[in-house]
């Protein structure tokens, strides 16, 4: 591997944090974005901020949407992410400003594709989620929203309302500086074939799930 080398031969420090790369204008079937796109320079990702309107500093309207290749590209039923993604572009358009951070490499919650279609095949015999995951001896939930904090600071953003049901992502985000003013839920009508996985979230990884008390005839 090459090393970077700088003046007079000596190596040039490695750099870390996130750096804005480029903005451009982003005209989606929910509104006209800017797409802020960044690099991750400790995990070498490549990411992108949506922001839609004029936001403040303060209680900005958020989401921290990791990465889902079958659920936000192919419509998988598997999972919400697809249908929780849709739900946060056009809460901020409605809203009139906001962000959707997308946050690459965190596919499967961190896992990877390969070994996420390796769990979703364990599930289809009969695992949860977690269990599935543990098996391949992988962790639970392996994501970090570091990079998310870097993201917000640098669009100026100091607090947030952010749309989660995840009580972890929040306690991270504080974590690394950012303040979370409210939590707003991201709620998806569940069907058949996502009831159990939303149960696990619920049940094992302590998602604030109410909605799902509605559909308890389903086994």
């Amino acid at each position: 591997m090459t090393e970077n080398i700088g003046v007079l031969g000596t190596k040039s420090p490695r750099r870390s944090g996130v750096e804005r790369v480029v903005n451009a204008p982003l005209p989606t079937v929910y509104g006209k974005f800017q797409a802020i796109g960044y690099l991750d320079h400790d995990r070498g990702d490549e990411q992108v901020a949506l922001v839609y309107g004029d936001i403040d500093s303060e209680r900005v309207l958020t989401r921290l949407h990791s990465e889902c290749l079958t659920g936000d590209a192919f419509g998988s039923q598997h999972c919400e992410c697809g249908d929780q993604l849709a739900a946060a572009l056009r809460a901020v358009v409605t809203e009139g400003s906001g962000i959707v951070v997308y946050l690459r490499g965190h596919e499967g919650r961190g896992i990877g594709l390969l070994a996420k279609l390796r769990a979703m095949a364990l599930q289809a015999e009969g695992l949860d989620t977690v269990e599935a995951n543990l098996a391949l001896g992988l962790p639970v939930d392996a994501r970090d929203y570091g990079v998310a904090a870097g993201i917000l600071r640098d669009l100026g953003v100091s607090s947030v309302r952010l749309m989660s049901n995840n009580p972890r992502k929040r306690e991270s985000l504080v974590r690394h500086g950012i303040e979370v003013a409210e939590t707003v839920p991201l709620l998806i009508e569940p069907c058949e074939n996502n009831i159990t996985y939303l149960r696990t979230k619920r049940e094992r990884l302590d998602h604030v799930l109410p909605h799902l008390d509605a559909v308890a005839h389903w086994s």
